[in-house]
């Protein structure tokens, strides 16, 4: 009876370090520094560089695993939404550690009308603080950057509301358009 507590206390306290662990802060880059270069293809096999979006705005999306719940309903949303973040100027591109197959099929079957980039090793995804890497389990976290057209970073979302994200992010660009500050916005989105 005693090895049966004593295990499921070391089990339980495991899980609690684990739990800790993925919610802790990580260093986070910093607004109105230069965004990180990357170099990924996307769903059709296609590369993508940060320099191919200089002069207009970017929203790079970090997301977990293509076709889950949660994801799906992040990615539907900017889907829907993509036509007013084009009149904003903003391109929208996802990005997770899942294959450029996969991602072929997630927006195949959701119909997604912006690229979805494969960082298989995650050294995008941890170039701007957005990898949890477990070991033998990776993931990207979900967060979002707005970069400026003059390739900074001029806001990040480091607690999502999927169900909403995407009207914050339209909300975002409007206020970055007209102010020019860059802004950091957190747990409901808000600055």
């Amino acid at each position: 009876m005693f090895k049966m507590i004593m295990g499921g206390l070391a089990v339980l306290l495991l899980a609690a370090s684990v739990a800790f662990w993925m919610l802790r802060p990580g260093t986070q880059r910093t607004e109105g520094s230069a965004a990180p270069d990357f170099a990924l293809k996307d769903q059709n096999g296609r590369m993508h560089r940060l320099g191919d979006y200089a002069g207009r705005w970017l929203v790079l999306y970090f997301y977990p695993r293509d076709d889950t719940p949660v994801c799906t309903r992040e990615a539907c949303r900017f889907r829907d939404d993509i036509g007013t973040l084009g009149k904003l100027d903003a391109a929208v591109v996802g990005v997770s550690v899942d294959s450029t197959r996969s991602h072929a099929d997630f927006s195949r079957k959701y119909g997604l009308p912006f690229p979805l980039l494969s960082d298989p090793d995650g050294r995008t995804a941890s170039a701007y603080d957005s990898l949890l890497n477990l070991g033998i389990i990776r993931f990207a976290r979900r967060h979002t950057f707005i970069i400026a057209p003059d390739g900074r970073i001029a806001a990040r979302f480091d607690h999502v509301d999927p169900a909403r994200h995407a009207e914050e992010v339209r909300d975002a660009l409007r206020s970055l358009q007209g102010s020019g500050a860059p802004r950091i916005f957190a747990a409901a989105g808000r600055g």
